[in-house]
C-alpha cells in the first residue's frame, strides 16, 4: 500500500476531476460527509470558478472549496486519491498521468473496464491511448473483486447496468446452477444515467409520459457484463441485453432470465445468493417471490435482489434494483476507496 494509507495520515486527500456532472456532484456530496476524507479539489473544463453550493446545495455556506478549471500540477500537489468523472474516451490520458505520479486513481468512465483493447475500441469507437495500463486496472465491483481492489492503484469503477446485472447473476454462474448460453438482461434506467450532456432523446418532452428501449443488443455495457460473468463462470458467457429509459430521475430495475441446469433446486439458488452476499454490507436479498422496487434503493448504495422460478421451474427470474448514481457510480466509487484504504466499507455511505 502507498505511504498515505499509513497511520501517519488521519485524513485522505481526494480530488474530483469533472465535478459538475451528475456523478461528480453526487460524489462530492458523499465525500463531504466522509469522516476520513478531506475533499481538497474539484475541477471542471469551464472557465471561471463555481461555488461549491452550486453543485452540492447541502454544503455549508461558508465552505471555502470551489470548482476550478483543471490543472494537473495543482491536483498533483493537493490529492492522494483522484476520482475521474469525465466522459468515456476522455479519461484514459488523465488517468495515466495521475497513475504515473503515484496517485490512486478511481475512474468512473469506461476507459479501463474492458481489458481487451480491441473490444474497447470496437464498442467505444476510439483508439485506446493507455493500453499498457489495462493490465494494471482492477474492476471495481467489491463484491466480486475485493481482494484485488485492496492492492490496486487504478480502479475501474463499473458501469451502472453491469452492477445490477452482475450482482444478480454471478453467484448462480459461479455455483454452476444456470446455463451460460441463455442469459437475458432486461434493464430500465432513470434519465440521469445518460449524463448531463444535452441530448434530444433525453429532453423533458421526449421522456415525460414515455418509455422506450434503446441500443438494443448494441449497448456498450454488454461486453463489460460478458467479461465479468465469463471470469466468474470460468468460460465464455454470452447474453442478450436490452436497456430501456424510464421517465424518472434515478434508479435501475433489472430483470434477468436464466435457464436452470438439470438438478438445480430452488433451495440451491437461495443458498447460492446467501453464501455470496450474507456478509456484504450493500447487498440485500429478499425472500423468494418478493421483489425490490426503485423506491427501496434510491438515495442509497444498496443493491436489492429478489428471485423466483417459473411455473415449470426450468427458468430462474432474478430482479435487482440499484440507484444508478450511487451504487451504479459515485457510491460504489467511495466503497472502492474504503476498500483500498482499509476504511470500514460503509464509511460515508450509511447514516
Amino acid at each position: 500500500m502507498n505511504h498515505f494509507f499509513s497511520g501517519e495520515v488521519k485524513m485522505l486527500r481526494c480530488a474530483i476531476i469533472g465535478a459538475t456532472g451528475y456523478t461528480g456532484a453526487e460524489l462530492a456530496r458523499i465525500l463531504l460527509r466522509h469522516p476520513r476524507v478531506e475533499l481538497t479539489a474539484l475541477t471542471t473544463r469551464q472557465e471561471g470558478r463555481i461555488p461549491l453550493r452550486a453543485i452540492v446545495p447541502s454544503a455549508p455556506k461558508d465552505h471555502p472549496l470551489e470548482v476550478r478549471k483543471f490543472s494537473f500540477p495543482e491536483i498533483k500537489k493537493k490529492a492522494d486519491v483522484v476520482f475521474l468523472t469525465v466522459p468515456h474516451t476522455e479519461a484514459m490520458e488523465t488517468a495515466g498521468k495521475f497513475y504515473r505520479a503515484g496517485k490512486i486513481v478511481i475512474d468512473l468512465s469506461a476507459d479501463f473496464r474492458i481489458r481487451n483493447a480491441s473490444y474497447y475500441e470496437k464498442w467505444y469507437g476510439v483508439k485506446h491511448k493507455e493500453k499498457g495500463l489495462l493490465r494494471e486496472a482492477v474492476y471495481g465491483l467489491p463484491e466480486l473483486y475485493r481482494e484485488s481492489i485492496q492492492k490496486a492503484n487504478l480502479i475501474a469503477n463499473p458501469g451502472c447496468y453491469p452492477t445490477g446485472a452482475c450482482l444478480g447473476i454471478a453467484p448462480l454462474l459461479r455455483d454452476r446452477l444456470v446455463e451460460t448460453d441463455s442469459l437475458i438482461v432486461d434493464a430500465k434506467s432513470g434519465v440521469s444515467g445518460a449524463g448531463k450532456k444535452a441530448n434530444p432523446a433525453t429532453q423533458f418532452c421526449e421522456v415525460d409520459e414515455n418509455f422506450y428501449a434503446y441500443k438494443v443488443n448494441r449497448h456498450q455495457h454488454a461486453p463489460e457484463m460478458e467479461q465479468v460473468l465469463s471470469e466468474v463462470a470460468k468460460g465464455a458467457v454470452h447474453l442478450t441485453f436490452v436497456p430501456h429509459l424510464l421517465p424518472l430521475n434515478r434508479g435501475i430495475l433489472t430483470t434477468i432470465y436464466l435457464k436452470k441446469r438439470a438438478g438445480t433446486r430452488v433451495a440451491d439458488i437461495r443458498k447460492s445468493f446467501e453464501r455470496a452476499y450474507e456478509r456484504e454490507p450493500f447487498v440485500r436479498l429478499r425472500p423468494e417471490g418478493e421483489f425490490p422496487a426503485l423506491r427501496d434503493v434510491q438515495g442509497t448504495n444498496f443493491c436489492d435482489i429478489g428471485f423466483t422460478t417459473s411455473a415449470d421451474e426450468d427458468e430462474v427470474i432474478v430482479i435487482t434494483a440499484i440507484d444508478n448514481l450511487i451504487k451504479g457510480a459515485s457510491g460504489q466509487a467511495v466503497q472502492n476507496l474504503n476498500v483500498r484504504a482499509g476504511f470500514p466499507e460503509e464509511e460515508g455511505l450509511i447514516g
